[in-house]
């Protein structure tokens, strides 16, 4: 990946950004930090990976991604609209009567979401059964679905985990957003998940483990996924929850559901580049 490239992919995360903040200062609510931590994964898979026509929604050969951690719907809003799914204006109705944009993914209301997320794994079963579903009528599309290192703490995944390389769903990859929080706290203080790359080799998966900022490291990751045959993989991205907005960086109130106002709303509009906008 050449220095054109990643400048290009940069400014398209920079207006991801500005895309959630906008969005949840609009709503007065929401979960910034699970949406910023994942903004350079989702660059990435909209403009070099995913194989999706906004004017074609439907095709039955698409790839499919699946947000799995549906609460951090608004990066996921923001990726669709500059694939020209529907207008940024329906940014002022995030979370309003009659809006497009619900508080977690709807496929009923919003073009290009492929699943009702929000009921923490159950993306992760709904991508395996697309998966499957795609093996067994000899469809050539892929499936991608993002995770939560908190949503890890479901018995549904670790299921899934087993009945994901017993299939050998090679067209599946999985990508865990390792911000390291979750809605209440640091995930260690929780329910520990290390060592979570053993364990998920030990369950039959191919894991990378890379830097969830780092385009050069998310590409490479997505290519070896991509060439690796009879095995599901899974790509575990350390990511900071609430990247690119100091004040939320690391800090788990910002989890959700809340948006940032007087100041600190000052401030995240500087730090995403609103303030001249």
């Amino acid at each position: 990946m050449n220095r054109n490239k990643i400048s290009q992919l940069s400014d398209q995360a920079d207006s991801l950004r500005r895309h959630i903040i906008t969005m949840n200062c609009y709503a007065g609510s929401g979960h910034p930090g699970g949406a910023l931590s994942a903004v350079e994964i989702i660059v990435y898979l909209f403009s070099e990976v995913l194989r999706i026509n906004s004017g074609n929604p439907h095709d039955p050969n698409r790839d499919r991604f699946i947000l799995s951690k549906g609460h951090a719907c608004l990066v996921l809003y923001a990726a669709l609209a500059d694939k020209g799914f529907f207008s940024p204006e329906e940014f002022k109705k995030l979370r309003h009567v009659g809006g497009m944009l619900q508080g977690h993914p709807d496929r009923l209301k919003t073009p290009g979401v492929e699943f009702n997320s929000g009921s923490l794994g159950q993306g992760f079963s709904f991508a395996l059964g697309c998966a499957l579903g795609a093996k067994l009528t000899k469809c050539e599309n892929d499936v991608y679905v993002l995770l939560g290192d908190g949503e890890m703490n479901e018995g549904q995944i670790w299921e899934g985990l087993m009945f994901g390389a017993f299939h050998h769903l090679d067209n599946l990859v999985a990508i865990v957003d390792y911000n390291k929080l979750q809605s209440d706290d640091y995930s260690r203080n929780v329910t520990g998940l290390e060592p979570l790359y053993d364990k998920l080799v030990a369950f039959g998966w191919h894991v990378q483990e890379i830097d969830g900022h780092d385009f050069l490291q998310i590409g490479n990751a997505f290519d070896l996924a991509k060439k690796k045959k009879k095995q599901p993989s899974i790509i575990l991205a350390h990511t900071v929850k609430g990247k690119g907005i100091s004040f939320m960086e690391n800090v788990p109130k910002w989890h959700g559901s809340l948006c940032p106002t007087g100041k600190e709303q000052e401030k995240a509009f500087i730090e995403c580049g609103l303030e001249n906008r």
